[in-house]
């Protein structure tokens, strides 16, 4: 009987001990691990960048490595499912861009835009810039319009993914030019401009951070810039109201995403991190020196800016006939 007592006496030690250290360990501030930053495309493209600068400012503040998982494929779908997946306590999120709110109007995704995420923070704006190989016969808007005629079919833009931005900027310039330049749909920027330097492609829609470096190098020729104003980085490049032809204002947007119920407090933890970070005078020249402007928006901003995004585009993607085939 004493045995019996002493082994019990013993086995309730033990559930106390291990209730307490569970206890202690849930109620460990958070970070309390490494958190992992998923970006649907392909490493090499502005997404990478953004989301290496945020990790860096995360571990720099908590102490906590933060790992950039690039997951490309299905036109962003496979990395999104990922995070939708994903537990949702903050130790999972995902740097998006615009085709967050596209592809749902194209096609029929495995999670919803808007309920299956907690938005965290918008982050930056961005133009789109039409660059062309240096071994196409034009050096302006209007002799790559004259050329498209001239040659129909003849000329392909490559997009960093079907139904994003670049491919939207792409369509947008077909439907405003009156030409018909084809689309070749890529897995990311690094290997869209990898065939447009190599010749494979002739043209290509991409954020400034992409292919300023090719341009100053002389592989790529910068012929406009989406947006109403020239980019600090590439003056010499107009824009294309400038160049004549006005109302091809399609800009990509960066911000932050986490699963649909990750909890309030962590939410606002890290959307008010990322502001302290944008507010810094080096984070913002190393966005702007990609052609890129820092914009902060809290979480309930930016969840009102992609439902009013996502009803843009469906416009759009209806009006230009966008499909992937």
């Amino acid at each position: 009987m004493e045995a019996v007592s002493r082994t019990l006496v013993l086995i309730l030690a033990g559930v106390l001990f291990g209730s307490i250290v569970g206890a202690a360990y849930a109620q460990q501030p958070y970070p309390n691990r490494p958190i992992r930053f998923i970006t649907p495309y392909a490493p090499g493209g502005s997404t990478t960048v953004y989301a290496r600068l945020i990790g860096q400012h995360f571990t720099e503040r908590w102490g906590q490595n933060v790992v950039v998982d690039n997951r490309p494929g299905g036109n962003t779908v496979i990395g999104t499912e990922a995070l939708a997946r994903a537990a949702p306590d903050g130790y999972t999120i995902m740097l998006i861009a615009s085709t967050h709110a596209i592809l749902s109007s194209i096609i029929k995704t495995p999670y919803d835009p808007v309920r299956d995420f907690a938005p965290i923070a918008g982050i930056a704006v961005a133009p789109q810039v039409m660059v062309i190989n240096p071994g196409v016969p034009a050096r302006t808007v209007q002799e790559v319009i004259a050329l498209a005629k001239a040659k129909p079919g003849q000329l392909n833009f490559a997009s960093s993914g079907a139904g994003g931005p670049t491919h939207i900027a792409g369509e947008m310039f077909n439907i405003l030019a009156g030409v018909k330049v084809q689309h070749v749909p890529y897995k990311g920027a690094g290997q869209a401009m990898i065939d447009v330097i190599g010749g494979q492609v002739q043209m290509f829609f991409s954020v400034p951070v992409n292919i300023i470096a090719h341009v100053k190098a002389g592989r790529l020729r910068a012929i406009a810039v989406t947006g109403d104003q020239r980019v600090g980085s590439m003056p010499d490049t107009p824009t294309f109201a400038e160049a004549g032809l006005p109302g091809l204002n399609v800009q990509t947007w960066n911000g932050v995403l986490a699963p649909a119920g990750t909890p309030r407090p962590i939410i606002n933890q890290l959307s008010s991190e990322i502001g302290v970070m944008l507010a810094r005078p080096d984070v913002k020249a190393k966005f702007e020196a990609f052609g890129a402007t820092p914009v902060y928006s809290n979480a309930d901003q930016f969840a009102a800016m992609i439902k009013s995004e996502i009803a843009i585009y469906q416009k759009v993607v209806k009006a230009a006939n966008i499909r992937i085939d």
